[in-house]
């Protein structure tokens, strides 16, 4: 059903392709928007290792919502901030592209634990996500990803 890497020299591991979705916190969710166009939404993100999803939040209403619930297959895309071989100048990029179903995350006590984990990559502060929860907690709308396809790669922006 899904394609093999066509540069499959430069594929990583699932095991490197998840780091880069656990380290990074950012990255792009493709869904079909409407009159057929693509959409494309820059997100903060969370991989829960447990279920092995991508978890996000956000309002209940809006464009990317009606998209998703007029067609659940999404693609989101990931990369990392690169790196340079000494003496070089171009950047080393791992990027990650997931295939997968993204469907409303009901439970409110998993929607909550998606809320702190998504805080937490960007704070440590107990009190100020606790407070952000009971503020906006009851006007955020969680979902998630199941992944059934995943690939990355190493590029050379050279």
């Amino acid at each position: 059903m899904f394609r093999k890497m066509r540069r499959f020299k430069q594929e990583i591991s699932q095991e490197e392709c998840i780091r880069v979705l656990k380290e990074q916190p950012r990255g792009v969710l493709s869904i079909m928007g409407e009159d057929g166009y693509p959409y494309g939404v820059p997100l903060d993100h969370w991989y829960d290792e447990k279920t092995g999803t991508i978890c996000f939040h956000g309002a209940k209403e809006g464009h990317k919502i009606d998209a998703i619930r007029k067609n659940n297959k999404v693609s989101y895309c990931v990369y990392d901030q690169g790196y340079r071989k000494a003496g070089e100048w171009a950047l080393n990029i791992q990027s990650v592209i997931v295939f997968g179903t993204i469907h409303e995350v009901k439970d409110q006590d998993r929607a909550m634990e998606i809320c702190r984990q998504l805080c937490l990559k960007f704070t440590d502060d107990q009190d100020y996500i606790e407070k952000e929860i009971k503020n906006a907690g009851s006007r955020v709308l969680c979902w998630e990803i199941q992944i059934d396809h995943m690939t990355g790669k190493l590029v050379n922006e050279s």
